[in-house]
């Protein structure tokens, strides 16, 4: 029961407590963008003081390091960016310098490595500017409506947030295991 207690006080105290829209954007898109700025707010203080063999561990031969999941999370973002808010798909020039985090494979395993975690969180940063943009020039009436059949913009921008979620327990995973 004590322990239990200790993690719900720990969890209070990591988090800023309730959901709420942000000031600037209608109301629903204001709650995206809330848990949006949160998740990122906890990876990026988890990840922002990494050393480079930190960066680029890799728990095994198949495993992605923190710096690539940190480059996904970003490409993903990008990518429904461009769809949803911009209306298209990535031009060839986009889609070559995304696909290598897009995909988390062997690639990526050997092309992403030797940058600092400044690198990648800085390309987030500049992904989540645009984001925040163009969602603040979207009202309510617009994230509800269809983007195709059976999904809305709202389920869109949904799906990533909870695959940002899903990968921050990857890399708090893969932080774990780093050799001290």
């Amino acid at each position: 029961m004590a322990s239990i207690i200790l993690c719900l006080s720990l969890s209070f105290t990591w988090a800023q407590g309730e959901i709420k829209p942000v000031e600037g954007y209608r109301t629903q898109i204001g709650i995206m963008v809330d848990m949006l700025e949160e998740i990122k707010d906890l990876i990026t203080e988890d990840v922002k003081d990494l050393n480079q063999e930190q960066t680029d561990y890799l728990l095994d031969d198949k495993a992605n390091s923190i710096g690539a999941m940190i480059m996904h999370i970003a490409a993903t973002e990008a990518y429904f960016q461009v769809e949803t808010l911009e209306g298209r798909t990535w031009t060839a020039e986009e889609a070559e310098f995304w696909s290598i985090g897009g995909g988390l494979n062997d690639e990526s395993r050997a092309k992403l490595k030797g940058k600092p975690i400044s690198y990648y969180l800085d390309l987030w940063d500049q992904v989540r500017a645009k984001t925040l943009e163009g969602l603040k020039s979207k009202d309510d009436t617009w994230f509800a409506s269809t983007v195709d059949e059976g999904i809305n913009y709202h389920w869109a921008w949904f799906h990533v947030l909870k695959h940002t979620a899903s990968h921050r327990g990857q890399i708090s995973l893969v932080k774990s295991r780093i050799p001290q």
